[in-house]
Order: structure tokens, then sequence, then C-alpha cells
């Protein structure tokens, strides 16, 4: 069967039919498991109430602005840009996204000139952009 006419016949079977599965036949082998159960390595459609809040807790937009500047550094190409999504994820697992907002403004702002940008280059703004480029530093090791 083709892909096309698959997901045609899918498509005109009721939502009941779809989710029911046939009885088990009693003289049948058992069935042979994968490890963890029948849906180990399954993507859950909502997610668990215990997955841990804090590594999503960066917005889309964030994330997105990381992985566009990391592919105008590092190449556009599809590795790079599972690599970028994999450094912005390890860099969310290590700090909150309020000190990730903290260490990208006081950098931007670095890159004006003049007075104002004199204000963010004191010792007392060093600590938060310190804490981002070690996580920066581990997430190039573990992803590229």
């Amino acid at each position: 069967m083709t892909l096309r006419l698959l997901l045609a016949t899918l498509a005109l079977l009721p939502v009941t039919a779809l989710a029911q599965s046939p009885a088990p036949d009693p003289a049948a082998p058992p069935a042979v498991m994968r490890p963890g159960g029948p849906d180990a390595g399954a993507v859950p459609a909502v997610p668990s109430s215990t997955m841990d809040e804090t590594l999503n807790d960066y917005p889309t937009l964030a994330r997105a602005d990381y992985i566009f500047g990391c592919l105008a550094t590092n190449g556009q190409d599809r590795d790079t840009m599972r690599r970028c999504a994999c450094s912005i994820d390890v860099i969310a697992s290590i700090l909150p996204y309020e000190a990730y907002e903290r260490a990208e403004t006081v950098l931007s702002m670095r890159l004006a000139t003049g007075e104002r940008s004199s204000l963010f280059r004191i010792p007392a703004t060093e600590t938060g952009v310190a804490d981002l480029r070690r996580a920066q530093a581990e997430a190039e090791i573990v992803c590229f």
C-alpha cells in the first residue's frame, strides 16, 4: 500500500475504529516486548505532569533567536541546526531563563558605543556573563 492510499484509508475510518485493537489470540505465542514496555521511546502527545518545567522555561522566541545566531556563526545546514538546538537545550538545563536573559542583555549592551555601554562593562555584570559563558562551553562540549 502506498503512503497516500494508507492515509486516505485512515482518514475514512471513524476515530473509534482507530483506537480499537484486535483481541489477543490465546493460542498465539507471546509478543516480544521492547525494553521499557510497549510505549518505550514514544513521544507523549501531552507533556506529563512529572516533566521538569525548569527545562522548558525558555520562550520559543529566545530559543529560536539563539538557534538563528548559532546557525549564522557555525554554518547553515541541518546538522548544525540540530547541534544548535541541542546547545540551547543544554544551556536551558544549566541556567534559568532569567539569568540567561540578564547575561544576553549585558552582552548585547556591551556591543553599543558610548557612555551607556560602559555601564555594562563593570565587574558587577561579569558574574552573569561568566555563568552564560560556562553554560555555552558545556553545551559546545556536549553538542558539537
